[in-house]
């Protein structure tokens, strides 16, 4: 179920996706309906799911451990600090575990991650007869385009962005749970049980848009440092990025994409929590 959900939740959302990842990296579209224009005359249909297999392949793994860590973190430090996991836990404890969620969830999603943006901005025309000349892509496939990191970046060029990574998804998660914690409560009161379909759905949908809202700018640097040396390399490091980005764009270079971002993870997360709280329910169901 998890597997179906997830995948469901990329497919929906991943052309908003590539078209976010496009204009955060490449400097040649004035806007999102140009890069949405320009990405169709070019490779219709299929330039939009660029990459997909691969974190429709990998969105079970990354969820679980999300979730597991989360789950579990949080019911070690209940009883580390309470004496017990039967207690409601405070928001501080929420974002904690959070935190430490995306930080572990990033050790396995950061090669997926590169795989995924780098098939994202290569421009590969759809065949016809007009463009049967042009060059082969540089990837052909997200193992492929691994294996090709590897062999000219090295081992490490898999995790180029880690640390941008980390610390946007380390932030993004702790807000995250902190938020959907905080709307729960204000949209499911524990004495209004028939209100819990509903309520689970809209704070889940808030919770994904305040996360975003915290990772754009982040996500924006982490973007830029993946596709960093594809062709030839201009960032030394997170810093240096961020400097040389605002320096030659403006600050509002950091907020690229976000619109797209909170569009696509209000419906994503609505049903990512739903399944969250149908399988926190089955759990509960089994004695113990």
């Amino acid at each position: 179920m998890c597997f179906i959900t997830g995948a469901c939740g990329v497919m929906v959302g991943y052309p908003l996706d590539t078209v976010k990842v496009r204009i955060q990296t490449q400097r040649n579209y004035t806007g999102i309906w140009h890069c949405i224009h320009s990405t169709y005359k070019m490779e219709k249909v299929s330039g939009f799911f660029k990459g997909m297999s691969m974190p429709i392949s990998t969105v079970s793994i990354s969820s679980s451990i999300v979730f597991g860590v989360y789950r579990n973190f949080l019911h070690n430090l209940c009883k580390l600090k309470y004496g017990t996991a039967n207690i409601k836990p405070s928001k501080f404890d929420i974002f904690i575990s959070g935190y430490a969620a995306g930080g572990v969830q990033v050790l396995v999603s950061s090669p997926a991650d590169m795989a995924k943006v780098r098939l994202q901005t290569q421009v590969s025309p759809h065949h016809s007869s007009t463009c049967a000349l042009l060059a082969r892509p540089k990837y052909t496939g997200p193992v492929h385009c691994l294996l090709t990191i590897a062999k000219e970046e090295g081992f490490f060029g898999l995790y180029k962005g880690v640390f941008a990574l980390m610390f946007r998804d380390c932030h993004s998660f702790a807000t995250y749970f902190l938020s959907y914690a905080v709307f729960r409560e204000w949209f499911v009161p524990v004495d209004q049980g028939n209100t819990e379909f509903m309520g689970v759905l809209l704070a889940g949908g808030l919770a994904g848009v305040v996360a975003w809202g915290i990772a754009t700018p982040m996500d924006v640097i982490k973007a830029r440092l993946q596709v960093d040396g594809m062709t030839q390399q201009r960032y030394r490091g997170v810093i240096h990025c961020v400097t040389e980005s605002v320096r030659t764009e403006g600050f509002s270079v950091l907020f690229k994409g976000l619109s797209l971002n909170c569009l696509r993870a209000f419906p994503v997360n609505m049903v990512v929590f739903l399944a969250y709280e149908a399988v926190l329910k089955q759990i509960k169901a089994f004695p113990t």
